[in-house]
């Protein structure tokens, strides 16, 4: 087999990851086999893309050779050009946003390959692994309207930190809610660490949004009018966590969820009213002893809350200019972001899952994954109707210092759908006319949490140690399916057809998959697209099944 291409300088790294990415959208998309040893090809407006196969994983993790288009050696953005306008969209965009993705993948192979010691404290280190990005998107590392040096100073995987900036706002120009804690203005003053002026608010910004909103209008007539005040940088140094716009600070009560108008992948990150609100409900709900069942039978799980949120919002529409408060759990030094688990590190060795699992029993591994990670989620969604968006980047782990799972946690404000049947229950636990959840027919809200919890989530597990030779994938997915069926009398006892999604995971022959390509080609704000319209959806193979009938 020829040298692993990911192995090489920076440059033809990131260009090998991007047309890896590019031919696993492919094949995932458009079901196209891949064997073992055999090759793929792609042919595009005639002209054949096509490399060996160096891996091929039952959940979609594989690994090619070095791609040639047409016998030459392929560039990716050509590669994405052609395959673009073979499947037809926003083809000139996308290329655009290839090409960014592929020089800042660049710079973060070769920082990493000089800097390859994280942080000490490890849910940051954690955090801030993703040199890459998505492993099944065309262009993950886009951040459109991120300039070079903005990146080296704000990116996660550069292991950016900086001071916030901060406004002076009127306080008739400021709305906020608290279900816990100290009240969001106050909290604001304790971060900022000082004072605001009688009758103003202390509002905090992600600096590149702050230097963005003073050339909009609204902001910039308040500023005008007196209303906001632009204070500058200032206070301790926060760092980004993998979604960017959340940041963390080692010791500090809380993390910030601020709004960034980059469109990161397919959406911009910029908060809606609805959303500020969503954390706040899901707390009151949860306090309310609204999944009191799934708390008893899985301790070791917990939703990190959202409890407060604070909006320049004048005439009740937001602005850009907003915080949402997300409670930093107590022992959060045990929790590891999911994404930065499963992460290649080429060129500097395993993944973090990978070294884990090199010293441990991966079967033993994924069981305990299963049960105290995602059965839980199976079992909040069976007994509420609540489904989290529980991707990679959602999913935090928690481990005891060997590195064994002992627990989970989910956490994201914006990420939280409920089953409609079950809206009359929650409206009545709450006393509310209406909900801020994300609600979608019983039936869509399970499509949603097949792609996000299985194959987004858990088989990225299962990927990650069977394409780094620790295990043979289909063996784990045996044990996955064995966990599953062992939590179905459970899942039955939570709520109504209860065991439902899970039984449909361990017996359909094919399941709900999302195509990151054809949405990104079809230009979907995945934020502010309603939820039925989310993303392209389509029906691909269900390797659980093949796991579960193999055992």
């Amino acid at each position: 087999m020829t040298p692993d291409p990911l192995e090489g300088d920076p440059r033809s790294t990131s260009e090998h990851a991007h047309l890896e990415a590019l031919l696993r959208c492919w094949v995932r998309e458009r079901t196209v086999p891949v064997t073992p040893g055999g090759r793929v090809r792609v042919d595009v407006l005639g002209l054949p893309l096509e490399a060996e196969v160096r891996y091929a994983s039952p959940t979609g993790r594989h690994r090619f050779g070095p791609v040639t288009l047409a016998g030459r050696p392929a560039d990716p953005v050509v590669a994405v050009a052609l395959v673009a306008a073979e499947l037809g969209g926003e083809v000139a965009d996308l290329v655009e946003r290839t090409a960014e993705s592929v020089r800042r993948v660049t710079e973060y192979v070769s920082y990493r390959r000089r800097v390859p010691v994280g942080p000490a404290d490890r849910f940051l280190d954690s955090e801030q692994r993703l040199m890459l990005g998505h492993l099944h998107h065309p262009a993950p590392k886009s951040r459109d309207g991120l300039s070079d040096a903005d990146d080296a100073r704000y990116a996660p995987e550069l292991r950016g930190s900086f001071p916030l900036f901060w406004f002076s706002a009127a306080e008739q120009v400021v709305s906020h809610g608290s279900v816990a804690g100290p009240d969001a203005v106050t909290l604001m003053s304790t971060l900022a660490g000082r004072s605001p002026e009688p009758g103003r608010v202390l509002v905090p910004a992600h600096p590149w949004q702050a230097h963005d909103l003073l050339g909009r209008p609204r902001i910039a007539s308040l500023v005008s009018r007196g209303l906001l005040e632009p204070l500058g940088q200032f206070g301790p140094a926060w760092s980004p966590t993998s979604s960017l716009r959340t940041v963390y600070r080692t010791g500090a009560p809380v993390m910030l969820k601020l709004s960034l108008g980059l469109r990161i992948t397919n959406s911009r990150r910029e908060s809606t009213s609805t959303e500020l609100r969503r954390g706040p409900e899901v707390h009151r709900l949860l306090e309310s002893g609204y999944a009191t069942g799934t708390e008893k039978a899985h301790p070791e799980f917990d939703v990190v809350r959202d409890p407060a949120w604070l909006a320049v919002d004048e005439g009740g529409e937001v602005t850009g200019l907003d915080v949402a408060v997300r409670a930093t759990p107590e022992g959060i030094g045990d929790s590891r972001c999911l994404a930065g688990m499963v992460a290649p590190r080429p060129g500097i060795g395993r993944s973090l899952l990978g070294e884990l699992v090199l010293r441990l029993d991966a079967a033993e591994w994924v069981a305990d994954y299963t049960d105290r990670v995602l059965v839980p989620m199976l079992r909040l969604y069976a007994e509420t109707g609540i489904g989290l968006e529980a991707h990679q980047q959602n999913t935090l782990v928690r481990l005891d210092p060997a590195g064994r799972v002992v627990g989970g946690r989910y956490r994201d404000n914006q990420g939280y759908y409920l089953a409609a049947s079950h809206l009359p229950r929650v409206l009545e636990r709450l006393g509310a006319e209406e909900s801020t959840l994300a609600v979608a027919d019983d039936a869509i809200v399970d499509d949603r949490l097949t792609y996000y919890l299985l194959r987004n989530q858990a088989f990225a597990v299962i990927g990650c140690i069977g394409v780094e030779g620790l295990a043979d994938e289909r063996d784990l997915l045996g044990v996955m399916a064995s966990r599953l069926e062992a939590a179905l009398p459970s899942l039955a006892e939570a709520g109504p057809d209860g065991d439902r999604l899970a039984r449909r995971w361990l017996e359909a022959d094919v399941l709900p998959c999302k195509a990151n390509l054809l949405t990104r080609l079809a230009g979907i704000d995945e934020v502010l697209a309603p939820v039925d319209a989310q993303s392209v959806y389509f029906d691909a193979p269900n390797p659980l099944r093949e796991g579960r009938c193999a055992r």
